[in-house]
């Protein structure tokens, strides 16, 4: 069994620079750095098209990049790529595992793929740790959507990996089953050291990582803890209640000074930078039965402003 890896010896368990990468000439990823430091829940965030699969790819030396470089547990992702392997587990979105076997037989056959000693006993503690005993003997095929995905990431936990990148493992899955697979993944890096790369849609789980990039046409666009992100944002939000009316929101999105109008329910967050223009707009716009307050700006009004930004996203 794999028991030592690089990653025991240095501080970043991803270390990249100027990654860049085209498909059919097509540029894919366009000068990305990224520093990870082990032991991390590290969140990956973008729209949908902004090469956050490519770029987990290219992070543990699946592909290799057509320039730029770096390492992954401490080895070289272009020529260490297969010591990388060794040492990672990858989950992509979509279901791989066999549907006409049973969750333990999946399993055995997994430990047998990466020639584990001990196989009977890796594959019942896996069972154990990842909360599998009541499904264990059901086919693999009959399992819910929750079920599939904490099966998915029993599956890459079989040989002990030093780093998990998880490619959206939550989507269409519900709240409370998120909850229980976030649990785990948190357990996993405080009590294993385990790093882990998740790229995720949902705020909630952004904020649940304890630091995050957000990514745009394959370049990170700001990288950091959320108050960090949040405060060099430098945006100064208002909320204005009730706003039933699409006219003030379009008159509001016009204004110069307005980087960002986002609507929350029956509100409208306003934001920009220049707190004493935006409260004299604000005010001169609005209506006497509405209300209107400054608040503070949440981690989903930076990336509503990051992904408003001119430029189309990548596959």
């Amino acid at each position: 069994m794999i028991s030592h890896t690089k990653s025991d010896e240095v501080a970043y368990a991803i270390d990249v620079h100027d990654l860049n990468k085209s498909f059919s000439k097509k540029k894919i990823i366009s000068n990305l750095s990224l520093r990870v430091k082990r032991g991390q829940v590290f969140g990956l965030l973008g729209p949908n098209g902004s090469g956050k699969t490519t770029t987990m790819r290219l992070l543990c030396g699946l592909l290799k990049p057509d320039s730029g470089g770096g390492t992954c547990l401490g080895y070289d992702i272009e020529k260490e790529s297969l010591q990388i392997k060794q040492h990672i587990g990858y989950m992509p979105q979509n279901f791989s595992l066999y549907d006409d076997l049973t969750v333990a037989e999946n399993l055995y056959f997994v430990a047998r793929l990466y020639g584990l000693d001990n196989q009977k006993q890796i594959v019942q503690q896996t069972i154990l740790d990842t909360g599998l005993e009541n499904v264990a003997h059901k086919l693999a095929g009959e399992l819910s959507g929750g079920w599939k995905k904490r099966f998915s990431l029993a599956a890459v936990l079989m040989h002990k990996p030093k780093l998990l990148l998880l490619d959206e493992p939550t989507a269409g899955v519900d709240p409370k089953a998120r909850r229980n697979y976030w649990h785990i993944l948190h357990q996993l890096a405080q009590k294993e050291a385990v790093t882990i790369i998740v790229s995720t849609h949902y705020m909630d789980e952004a904020e649940r990582c304890y630091e995050m990039a957000y990514i745009k046409n394959g370049d990170v666009l700001v990288q950091g803890t959320i108050p960090q992100i949040i405060a060099d944002s430098k945006l100064i939000t208002f909320n204005l209640s009730p706003c039933d009316s699409d006219e003030l929101e379009t008159q509001l999105s016009r204004l110069r000074i307005v980087k960002q109008v986002a609507r929350f329910g029956n509100d409208l967050h306003v934001s920009g930078f220049d707190e004493q223009a935006l409260k004299h707009e604000i005010g001169s716009l609005v209506s006497s039965h509405q209300r209107w307050e400054k608040i503070p700006t949440s981690l989903e009004d930076v990336f509503i402003s990051l992904s408003n930004r001119q430029g189309s996203g990548h596959a």
